[in-house]
């Protein structure tokens, strides 16, 4: 597949492309995953795996985009209005954490890093999709905080990429880099109550902590 720059056409068959692609995504790794494999596992010709999507790696990051709103969706679903601001916390970085570590979760990350600068258009959708997106989605579940008081933050943008980030303490780039990547609860659990414990720290308003 070539054509970095080439739009993605929508059609009767581009959702089944994408879910058969997702499939083989998460079953062989971005590298593994052979066009005809995707084309099978979709019920689609080649040809018309072609027509929708003309490179693996634009097709990959769809797939990343779909599913990064897929689960920040799930996670805005589940996070009622009378849910104390460290239980809200706890639940989105449980969530980022269990996303950085999945096998998906690395995938998406390996490929934005090895190919963004090759191929900054692709760069950019994953940002979008990825850091963007939990910025943003951050935001919206820390405003009424904010609003109630329970929160004192002057730049919501730049503290919500920051709980993001340290989400990814330090057990993160261990697994990225195969150095005793532990995923077990509680290596997650610990992370988590770090993560939050430094948030608060920073941004929870004094009659709050």
């Amino acid at each position: 597949m070539i054509a970095m720059a080439a739009e993605i056409k929508r059609g009767r068959k581009f959702d089944q492309v994408l879910e058969g692609a997702r499939q083989i995504f998460m079953r062989d790794g971005f590298e593994g995953a052979s066009v005809d494999d995707i084309a099978r596992a979709a019920g689609v010709s080649k040809a018309t795996l072609y027509s929708y999507f003309p490179d693996k790696r634009i097709l990959f990051s769809e797939v990343a985009r779909v599913e990064c709103n897929r689960q920040a969706e799930e996670a805005l679903q589940v996070m009622a209005p009378d849910m104390s601001l460290e239980d809200v916390l706890k639940e989105a970085a449980t969530r980022i954490v269990s996303f950085f570590l999945s096998e998906f979760g690395l995938q998406v990350y390996r490929i934005c890093v090895s190919e963004s600068y090759r191929f900054p258009e692709l760069g950019q959708r994953f940002y979008d999709s990825g850091p963007a997106l939990l910025r943003n989605r951050l935001q919206q579940v820390l405003q009424p905080y904010l609003d109630s008081g329970d929160l004192v933050i002057d730049d919501m943008e730049l503290a919500s990429a920051q709980f993001g980030e340290l989400c990814k303490s330090d057990l993160f780039v261990r697994c990225l880099c195969g150095v005793e990547c532990d995923k077990s609860e509680v290596q997650i659990e610990r992370v988590v109550n770090g993560a939050v414990e430094m948030f608060l720290a920073r941004y929870a308003a004094k009659t709050s902590r």
